[in-house]
């Protein structure tokens, strides 16, 4: 497997990470036995950044990834973030206040039962609290010896400058794929001048980019999708006509649609490691071949110039209230 680098030579990690969050919420109920196995499958196959977060399953992710951390810690390079609460009541909003950067990280680090996180990232911004004074609690936690590297989530080009400006920033996630683009315009600029590695999330269209959601009928119960704009029934159908091109690209080089969406995002920037969510062994086997795949300029440029006019807004409302623009 391919090694890449987070930040400025800060980590160095397998060019495609395993996003672990469907593996407890989102996408339906998973099997608990197979997501295990597919964790320690695709650190066997050479995958050693695995990606989670406190909020994923309210705790349930980063417990379940401790399990698989017991025996094989020295191989991973653990992400996860921090920020929002509240989803007990309903009531969600973001958290970065100092003295709760702190309490949060002490109970990531209790339920993966493990001694310093090697990269934590913000999960969204606050709106009530500069991004300078959240930063500064993070960096402690550096000093503290309870986390490694920083990184922050979904947040514009400028805060990511300010937060700079604190301290080393080493990753940005922030959704990027063949159908979401948005970030080629200010943000992917900005990490390439400030060094900071964008870690997209999301690199498959939530599956839609794999080429097997068809329909609303392709999706089980209480799957996460079914509250997105972009799944609404009849907006998925003229979606899901936009792919006939990129299906004919994969198809002539012999190649599926998802080891192709992938292989275009590692192709864009020596820096970017997309962590697509897998939750079966299959689909690590699958997608890994993507780092295998060489894609020539004309390739590049022909997908570059395949830029998906997607109908539909990536998030509702509620989720659209936490982005910073």
């Amino acid at each position: 497997m391919e090694k890449r680098h987070l930040g400025k030579n800060h980590l160095q990690v397998s060019a495609i990470g395993l996003g672990c969050w469907g593996m407890s919420h989102a996408y339906g109920i998973a099997d608990e036995t197979e997501s295990l196995a597919t964790i320690n499958h695709s650190l066997d196959q050479g995958i050693n950044f695995l990606d989670t977060a406190d909020v994923y399953g309210n705790g349930h992710n980063e417990i379940l990834i401790s399990k698989a951390l017991k025996k094989r810690r020295r191989e991973v390079v653990v992400a996860t973030k921090f920020g929002f609460v509240g989803y007990e009541t309903s009531k969600v909003k973001v958290n970065g206040r100092p003295e709760y950067v702190q309490k949060a990280c002490e109970n990531s680090l209790m339920r993966m039962n493990i001694d310093e996180i090697d990269l934590y990232y913000f999960h969204r911004l606050d709106p009530d609290v500069p991004i300078e004074e959240t930063v500064g609690a993070m960096a402690e936690l550096c000093h503290q010896g309870k986390v490694r590297f920083l990184g922050l989530s979904e947040v514009s080009a400028a805060t990511l400058k300010k937060a700079c400006a604190v301290h080393p920033i080493t990753a940005l996630q922030s959704e990027y794929s063949l159908w979401q683009r948005d970030i080629e315009k200010t943000i992917l600029p900005a990490c390439q001048d400030l060094e900071v590695s964008l870690v997209p999330f999301c690199p498959l269209g939530r599956g839609f980019l794999t080429g097997k959601i068809k329909s609303v009928a392709d999706l089980k119960e209480n799957d996460y999708r079914s509250y997105l704009p972009r799944f609404d029934r009849e907006i998925l159908n003229e979606n899901v006509a936009l792919l006939n091109t990129i299906q004919e690209k994969a198809a002539q080089m012999n190649v599926s649609l998802a080891q192709l969406s992938l292989a275009w995002i590692l192709a864009q920037d020596a820096s970017i490691v997309p962590i697509p969510g897998m939750k079966q062994r299959k689909y690590v086997d699958e997608n890994l071949k993507a780092a295998d795949l060489i894609l020539s300029k004309k390739d590049i440029a022909t997908l570059n110039t395949m830029e998906l006019p997607v109908k539909g807004k990536r998030y509702n409302s509620q989720g659209l209230a936490f982005i910073d623009e």
